[in-house]
């Protein structure tokens, strides 16, 4: 039995690539694993909040000496934190927005990113905490950018998969659903990003 976080971070419901092929990816993720248990994160519908001074006030706090306005600040933190490191595969929808990844997804990212929590400096170098994860990234974007001309304006993946890996998720494979704007392609983008799914 596997435990999995899938990451929803599109608005666009059913209409959204990157949610229906994230859906897909925890679909062959269950036939794998028959009795997976599912959570799923919808930043969408509950957003978290852009970083402020109090949430880094309170994460720069010793936890003995946080305040009740700390502790209601880090609370979105702390819950994302224990989320991952309960899950073993997590699995995120990444929707292109101007090259990049929704501010919803960028700021769950930020409260899962923290100092002596999910990564430390050491004397080698920085370490990653949260390990031992598979990541499955559901992308879906209106062009193609996973080669060819286009393929230098993808700051989504290296960006997630950097600071994933920076946090100790190491483990990470991308699945794309691409060229949703193209008419030579968009009928079947989805299609063709579903059956490239391959489950290890």
């Amino acid at each position: 039995m596997k435990k999995i976080l899938h990451i929803v971070s599109s608005p666009r419901g059913g209409a959204s690539m990157s949610i229906q092929l994230g859906n897909a990816v925890v679909s062959k993720i269950q036939e794998t694993y028959p009795e997976s248990i599912v959570k799923e994160k919808n930043l969408a519908q509950h957003p978290f909040p852009h970083l402020e001074e109090v949430h880094l006030n309170a994460f720069f706090t010793p936890a003995e000496s946080r305040s009740a306005e700390n502790l209601a600040a880090i609370q979105h933190s702390d819950e994302a934190i224990a989320e991952l490191q309960e899950a073993d595969i997590i699995v995120i929808g990444v929707p292109f927005y101007n090259f990049g990844v929704p501010s919803t997804l960028k700021a769950w990212v930020d409260h899962i990113a923290r100092a002596g929590v999910t990564f430390q400096y050491t004397e080698q170098g920085p370490q990653g905490l949260i390990t031992g994860k598979k990541v499955y990234l559901a992308v879906a974007s209106g062009g193609i950018y996973s080669d060819g001309p286009m393929q230098a304006y993808d700051f989504a993946t290296p960006y997630l998969k950097g600071v994933l890996g920076f946090l100790g998720m190491t483990d990470v494979t991308v699945f794309r659903a691409e060229g949703a704007s193209i008419p030579v392609v968009k009928d079947t983008a989805l299609e063709k990003g579903i059956e490239s799914i391959l489950i290890a």
